[in-house]
């Protein structure tokens, strides 16, 4: 199956580019009532982008169409992280497909299409469901029900509510990811090929196109999610969906054509562990026990930039902002405030020290706190970084050399004596940090990221264009 990874071959030169995508998490819901009445309610499909950020726990709903508990169409992940689509009617189940695939990369942006048209006579072309464009013809045991023939799909019905990003029927289980060109279509058939293409120099990459001239019918919608005042407009002309508890924020520019790092919930404390939000960008470390994070693309090459917000601190001194080479052993080892375990690591304390690998700390510069924004230039064409505090360059501009020849992240880590902290962080994609600042509009020499403060020059947004360029 081919799967759009977050590498340097990630859609790099599609021809059609995604603009944004929408953030989802806990309590966030987009909603909307179906037409009062309806097409032939069994035909349609739904797509949609999505890059995942839970990679454990309730899994999350991405669609439910909810008549009510006895009847209902819902298309989510589960516990394990499988992909569902159930089809409940009269209180019993009518239709079920699980996949054997289990989706915990929150590194990758999956393209998800379930095609209906229950009118076919053969049970298998009833629903078909595509992965990155690969049809999944075999399913986990216990996901293998296709509707009856004829059979009315709840998602379409009148009247019927929609909810994306949240699984109704499940407490309910909130979708905790990125959305993109999410698009329903109702009372006719699509074509896999209508909804996306493999790249013609890469051909086990699958790449988006433009959707925008599909058909939705009655019930249907399309959301592109390019209108930051109103994340649920249905630019097909239909009517929007009505967002809770999202605000323009939420709007990114981390989509299919233009991945972004977040930090990496995979990889994280060997012990305690550190909370993740805000689309993975928003790192709430452990009160107790070490807390690490790395971001989910590193590059071999390269100079590039990011933003780490300081939001709170509950325990002073044990915080640092930095860089590895070395993502597994990390700053993970990391008990005191300026030692570090791995020769691969830079950090930068709170308290003002730093430390190169396995060198004890060192006075490098100011003290920072909250409501503070630290910048981290990452130069590995040189092997040096330079730390900022508010657009001011620490240790008078001079950089801290490290060790070459690694593939090298950005990471964030706490000692063990204490913790709780919270940071939010901006690799480009979202220059809005925790309601406390608004984006600076500050983008890269290419045109990329929103940073508060402008680069510094020649630094880069780590994404997968600027990475095909120079990572």
């Amino acid at each position: 199956m081919a799967f759009l990874i977050g590498g340097a071959n990630s859609a790099a030169d599609t021809g059609y580019e995604v603009a944004n995508s929408c953030r989802f998490e806990t309590d966030t819901v987009m909603k909307r009532t179906n037409a009062s009445t309806s097409t032939n309610g069994t035909q349609g499909c739904f797509s949609t982008w999505i890059k995942k950020c839970n990679v454990a726990g309730t899994g999350g709903g991405i669609i439910t169409g909810w008549v009510d508990s006895s009847n209902f169409s819902v298309i989510y992940f589960d516990g394990d992280q499988q992909l569902n689509y159930l089809e409940y009617q009269s209180g019993s189940s009518a239709a079920f497909l699980r996949t054997p695939n289990i989706f915990r990369d929150p590194t990758a942006w999956y393209h998800v299409a379930f095609l209906f048209d229950t009118t076919q006579g053969t049970a298998a072309n009833r629903v078909k469901l595509y992965v990155n464009g690969t049809q999944i013809t075999t399913f986990d045991s216990g996901g293998t029900t296709q509707p009856a023939e004829d059979l009315t799909l709840k998602i379409f019905a009148a009247s019927t509510s929609l909810d994306v990003g949240q699984d109704t029927s499940g407490s309910p289980h909130f979708m905790n990811g990125y959305l993109a060109e999410t698009l329903l279509v109702d009372g006719s058939t699509v074509a896999i090929g209508d909804l996306g293409e493999f790249d013609e120099d890469s051909p086990q990459i699958w790449k988006p196109k433009d959707i925008s001239g599909i058909s939705v019918g009655t019930n249907g919608f399309y959301c592109d999610y390019e209108d930051s005042s109103n994340l649920g407009n249905a630019v097909d002309g239909g009517t929007d969906l009505t967002e809770t508890n999202l605000v323009a924020s939420d709007q990114t520019t981390d989509t299919p054509t233009l991945n972004y790092p977040t930090w990496n919930p995979v990889t994280t404390a060997t012990s305690g562990s550190a909370a993740y939000s805000q689309g993975n960008l928003q790192v709430v470390t452990p009160v107790s026990g070490l807390g690490w994070s790395i971001s989910t693309i590193g590059a071999t090459s390269g100079k590039w930039y990011a933003e780490v917000f300081v939001v709170a601190y509950a325990s002073l001194d044990r915080t640092a902002i930095g860089i590895t080479g070395d993502p597994i052993g990390s700053l993970a080892g990391n008990s005191n405030i300026g030692t570090l375990t791995n020769s691969l690591d830079v950090g930068y304390w709170q308290n003002g020290y730093s430390a190169v690998g396995n060198s004890t700390d060192t006075d490098y510069g100011d003290t920072f706190a909250v409501d503070d924004l630290m910048g981290i230039a990452l130069n590995i064409d040189d092997n040096e970084v330079i730390f900022y505090k508010n657009n001011t360059a620490q240790n008078s501009g001079t950089a801290i050399s490290f060790t070459a020849g690694s593939t090298y992240h950005f990471c964030l880590n706490d000692g063990s004596n204490g913790g709780g902290n919270t940071t939010v962080t901006n690799f480009g994609q979202n220059g809005t940090f925790n309601g406390n600042k608004t984006a600076g509009g500050n983008a890269d020499a290419n045109g990329h990221g929103d940073f508060f403060y402008a680069p510094p020059t020649g630094f880069y947004a780590l994404n997968t264009k600027n990475l095909a360029e120079f990572g």
